[in-house]
């Protein structure tokens, strides 16, 4: 079985509480036909964020996700720690398919701040959702006005502009960053960096070959299904067993950056 076909599937029809249209956002449908609960990236992302700050999530008293797209992040929290996260997104291909078992997802454009929702959450998390956005200080203000004043918000994005790729175009990444880009961006957006850690160290090469390696420059989704499908288990395994190798948190250089920001 290939990781792709190892994709989990919703156990319920998973029901969209649409607060707002759905809308088109910069982001390929591929992530949700390749991404699993299986995938090395996604185990090794979330492993990242528990070792970084995993105790956040026990002392919250209530959460939610921007850009949750098909609940990967939604069904880890559930099935670790037995919390809900309220999902949010635009994407509606993306919350149909939808893998929570008992979160809230909803179809929800954050720029429209519903004053019921307003200062709601005292941890959010933004994980490979900035790196989408052309206005970034826009965006996060409109995140904090859901954001409990003192609560805090986990970021996740992809690290090195050095590694910007025909990938990334894929992708619809507009940038990657470093910790310098990131906390320029915190500052100017009153959140003060709490934690932070580069991650994806061991998978520094295989971005390397992946930009300078021609990935169907003529077609975006090929291109991105090159750059994230394992293909087969056993590569599968091999990169989650090879992404490991790293520890938390570390200063170096990574192919992600996560980091903890409080709302000031």
């Amino acid at each position: 079985m290939t990781a792709r076909n190892a994709a989990a599937k919703p156990t319920i029809e998973r029901k969209i509480e649409y607060l707002s249209q759905p809308a088109e956002v910069s982001m390929t449908d591929g992530y949700f036909e390749l991404a699993s609960l299986d995938h090395f990236w996604v185990r090794r992302r979330f492993d990242v964020f528990r070792a970084l700050a995993g105790s956040l999530i026990m002392e919250a008293h209530e959460m939610a996700e921007v850009g949750c797209g098909h609940g990967m992040l939604q069904r880890q929290v559930e099935q670790v720690y037995g919390r809900d996260i309220t999902g949010f997104d635009l994407n509606e291909n993306g919350l149909r398919h939808n893998v929570s078992q008992f979160s809230r997802v909803c179809c929800y454009d954050i720029h429209e701040m519903l004053e019921s929702l307003k200062a709601r959450f005292d941890l959010m998390f933004m994980w490979d959702v900035l790196e989408h956005i052309s206005d970034e200080d826009k965006f996060l203000q409109a995140v904090l006005f859901h954001i409990a004043p003192g609560g805090r918000l986990v970021i996740n994005v992809p690290a090195g502009q050095w590694a910007y790729s025909s990938y990334d175009r894929a992708a619809g990444h507009v940038r990657r960053y470093s910790i310098d880009t990131l906390r320029s961006v915190a500052k100017r957006n009153q959140l003060e960096l709490v934690k932070w850690s580069y991650w994806g160290l061991p998978l520094a090469p295989v971005l390397l070959v992946r930009k300078f390696r021609p990935l169907g420059k003529d077609d975006a989704g090929k291109a991105y299904s090159a750059g994230f499908d394992t293909r087969t288990a056993s590569l599968n395994r091999s990169l989650w067993f090879l992404a490991k190798c790293e520890l938390i948190p570390q200063r170096m250089l990574g192919t992600s950056l996560m980091a903890v920001l409080r709302r000031m």
